[in-house]
C-alpha cells in the first residue's frame, strides 16, 4: 500500500482522500484552513446559515458513487419544485419545474407560448445527444492523447458535439424567444465563462439539471463535505487542518514528499493536489511544472461572485409572490455583464453595473432563527480580485456601495425583501483569502475556447506519482465534476498500484 498525502479538503480532496483509504492506502490529508470544505462553505450568524458556495445539487448519481464506493450511508436530498424562477427585464416571468422534460416544456409553453416551448424541446434533444456523447470519453475519464484521436475519427459523434460553435451560438440556432436565450446563456455561468466564448457542449448543463433534477441538502450543501469527511476519518485519514504546504519534493521525476510550511517532511508515494492548478504550481519545482504553467498560461481564470448574506423578516417576494429557492432576476442586455467581468481590449474588468441577480431562499427551517424569519443569499458575477489589472474589492467603502447598488437593482425588478435585521457581504477578495483560489475565481480557469477542456490541470500530470484534483483539474468545476475528477484519479491511482 502507498503513503498518499492530499493537498486541500475541498470536496474534490475529501472524495479522493476516502477513496483511497478504502483501498487500504495510508492517507494524510493536509488542509490550510481550520476547516474543511473548501468553496462548499457555510456561514452562521443569529440563528441564520447560508450555504457560501453551490446551492444546487445535480446529477446526485454522482455523489451517490462516491458514498457507495467509501462505505457511507446514503445522504438524503429533496427535489425542488420549482427548480427555478427566471425574472425578466420585461416584466414576464418563466417558473421551472423540477423535470422531466415534458414537464419544462409544458410549462415554457404555457407561460411563454407554444413556439418557445417547442424550441426548448428541439435544443434539448440536441442537448441529450451532445451528453451521450461526451460522457463516457469526456466526463468519466482522464483526457489523454489516444483517447482524443480515436474521438476525432467518430466524425457523427464530432459533428453533433460541435466544440467550434459557442453556447450563444447553439441558443441563436435553436431559440427565437430571447428570454430563452438569456437562460441558456446563464448555463455559462456554471463553470465561470462567458456565453460567447464557451464551446457548444456546454449545453449538457441544462440537461443535467432536466434529466437528473434539482436537488437541495436538508440542513444545506455543506452536509455533502461534513459527510465526506467523517468518513475519511472512519477509514483512517489523517485530517490535518490549518495545517499548509509549502513544497512537493520531487527526484527523479517522481514525488518523494509533502514539505509543510513548519518545516515537516511527510514521505509519500504519491501526493493528490487538490487545489487551485496555479496553486499546484507554486507546489513544484519550477523545472517539474513547466508543462502545467504552458496550459494555464493559455488559460482564462474563471468569473468570482461578490455575495450578499442576508436575515429578513417574513418572505421575501418577487412581484408579490413568495420568493421560491432559485430565482434569477435578467438585466436588459446580458452582454455588458460578461464584458465587465473579463474586461475587453478597450477597458478593464469593473463591477458589472447592471448585472443578473441569483437569489437563494431556502425554506428549510435548518437555516433560520423561526419561521418568521428567511436566510437569502444573494450571488452576481463579479471580476476576480486584481488590485493591479482589474478591481480591488478591498478598496475602501467599495463592498458596501456596491452591496447597496445590487439590491437596488433586485428591488426594481419586483424584489421586496422585506426588513433586513442581518447583512453581510463576501466579495471576490473574501473568496481568494478563504479558499486560496487566486483573485477569487470559483472555478479555476472558464471554459472559454474548443480547447479549454485541455487546458485544465491533467488528472495525471508529468510527475510521477502527482495527481490533480477539483475543479480547476479534469473534467471540470461544479459538484458533480468534482465528484467525477476524484473517481477518476481513484482509478488512476489503482492502476498504478497494479502495474508490474
Amino acid at each position: 500500500m502507498a503513503r498518499v498525502v492530499v493537498v486541500g479538503a475541498g470536496v474534490g480532496g475529501l472524495a479522493v482522500a476516502a477513496r483511497l483509504a478504502s483501498d487500504g492506502h495510508e492517507v494524510t490529508l493536509c488542509e490550510s484552513a481550520p476547516t474543511v470544505g473548501g468553496k462548499l462553505g457555510t456561514a452562521s450568524e443569529q440563528g441564520f446559515t447560508w450555504d457560501t458556495g453551490p446551492s444546487l445539487l445535480t446529477w446526485p448519481q454522482l455523489l451517490t458513487d462516491t458514498l457507495d464506493a467509501i462505505g457511507a450511508p446514503p445522504l438524503p436530498t429533496t427535489r425542488l419544485d420549482p427548480a427555478f424562477t427566471h425574472r425578466f427585464a420585461d416584466g414576464s416571468t418563466l417558473v421551472v419545474p423540477d423535470g422531466p422534460l415534458d414537464r419544462v416544456v409544458a410549462a415554457i409553453s404555457e407561460q411563454l407560448g407554444p413556439a418557445a416551448g417547442a424550441e426548448w424541446a428541439a435544443l434539448s434533444a440536441y442537448a441529450a445527444r451532445v451528453f451521450d456523447v461526451v460522457e463516457q470519453p469526456f466526463l468519466r475519464r482522464p483526457l489523454t492523447p489516444l483517447q482524443l484521436l480515436a474521438q476525432a475519427t467518430r466524425l457523427p459523434a464530432l459533428a453533433t458535439v460541435a466544440p467550434w460553435r459557442s453556447l450563444r451560438q447553439v441558443g441563436e440556432r435553436h431559440l427565437a424567444d430571447p428570454r430563452l436565450r438569456q437562460v441558456l446563456d446563464r448555463y455559462a455561468t456554471y463553470t465561470g465563462s462567458d456565453p460567447r466564448r464557451v464551446p457548444a457542449p456546454l449545453v449538457t448543463v441544462p440537461h443535467v439539471e432536466q434529466a437528473f433534477g434539482a436537488h437541495h441538502v436538508p440542513g444545506g450543501l455543506r452536509r455533502i463535505s461534513d459527510v465526506l469527511a467523517a468518513r475519511a476519518q472512519e477509514l483512517g485519514v489523517h485530517l490535518r487542518t490549518s495545517t499548509p504546504v509549502a513544497h512537493v519534493d520531487v527526484a527523479d521525476g517522481a514525488v518523494r514528499a509533502v514539505v509543510l510550511a513548519g518545516g515537516e517532511r511527510l514521505p509519500a508515494d504519491v501526493v493528490v493536489s487538490a487545489v487551485d492548478a496555479r496553486s499546484t504550481i507554486a507546489l513544484l519545482p519550477r523545472r517539474h511544472s513547466v508543462a502545467l504553467r504552458a496550459r494555464l498560461h493559455r488559460a482564462t481564470p474563471s468569473l468570482s461572485g461578490f455575495v450578499l448574506l442576508l436575515g429578513v423578516r417574513g418572505v421575501p417576494t418577487l412581484d408579490g409572490r413568495p420568493l421560491g429557492h432559485h430565482t434569477v432576476l435578467y438585466p436588459a442586455g446580458y452582454d455588458d455583464e460578461f464584458d465587465s467581468v473579463f474586461g475587453t481590449r478597450r477597458r478593464p474588468p469593473r463591477p458589472i453595473p447592471d448585472p443578473a441577480v441569483y437569489l437563494t431562499c431556502p425554506d428549510d427551517p435548518t437555516t433560520r432563527p423561526d419561521d418568521d424569519h428567511r436566510a437569502v443569499f444573494v450571488l452576481v458575477n463579479a471580476a476576480r480580485h486584481d488590485p493591479a489589472r482589474g478591481v480591488d474589492w478591498d478598496a475602501p467603502g467599495l463592498a458596501r456601495r456596491y452591496g447597496d447598488a445590487v439590491l437596488g437593482v433586485a428591488q426594481r425588478r419586483g424584489l421586496d425583501l422585506g426588513e433586513v435585521v442581518l447583512r453581510r457581504v463576501r466579495t471576490p477578495a473574501d473568496l481568494e483569502r478563504d479558499t486560496g483560489a487566486p483573485g477569487g475565481s470559483i472555478y479555476g480557469t472558464s471554459s472559454h475556447g474548443p480547447v479549454a477542456a485541455f487546458l485544465r490541470a491533467p488528472n495525471r500530470t508529468g510527475v510521477c506519482g502527482l495527481y490533480c484534483v477539483g475543479g480547476s483539474a479534469h473534467p471540470g468545476g461544479g459538484l458533480p465534476l468534482v465528484l467525477s475528477s476524484a473517481a477518476i484519479v481513484h482509478g488512476l491511482v489503482r492502476d498504478a498500484a497494479t502495474l508490474p
